[in-house]
């Protein structure tokens, strides 16, 4: 079984940047065979996808993110981070890191992160 553990939520004021990042706790081998990614789900809205990054390095982002956010990945490492400048209040919300073989569709995580809170004020 894979963990996967966010750090780096926080409260910012609206302008300013963030760096979210995410371990994975074992299983070496399968992480780093997957796709890995952000979603977020802000309070009374569904879960959305932010970004995405192939095992390969190749990223993908929602529309609402590009030239803001960026995805990376340490495959040495077991790790994931989204750096997320210039932000604003509709960034609110729940992070969640994931991981799967198709991550861009819900359907296609297979673990999830607990979560990590952003905060920006306006």
């Amino acid at each position: 079984q894979v963990q996967l553990v966010e750090s780096g939520g926080g409260l910012v004021q609206a302008g300013g940047s963030l760096r979210l990042s995410c371990a994975a706790s074992r299983s070496i081998f399968s992480i780093n065979d997957m796709g890995l990614g952000w979603y977020r789900q802000a309070p009374g809205k569904q879960r959305e996808l932010v970004a995405t990054i192939t095992r390969g390095g190749l990223t993908n982002y929602a529309d609402s993110v590009k030239g803001r956010f960026t995805i990376s990945r340490d495959n040495a490492k077991i790790t994931v981070s989204l750096q997320m400048n210039s932000l604003k209040s509709e960034d609110t919300g729940v992070y969640y890191c994931v991981a799967g073989r198709a991550v861009g569709l819900t359907s296609g995580v297979r673990y999830w992160g607990q979560g990590t809170q952003v905060t920006v004020s306006s």
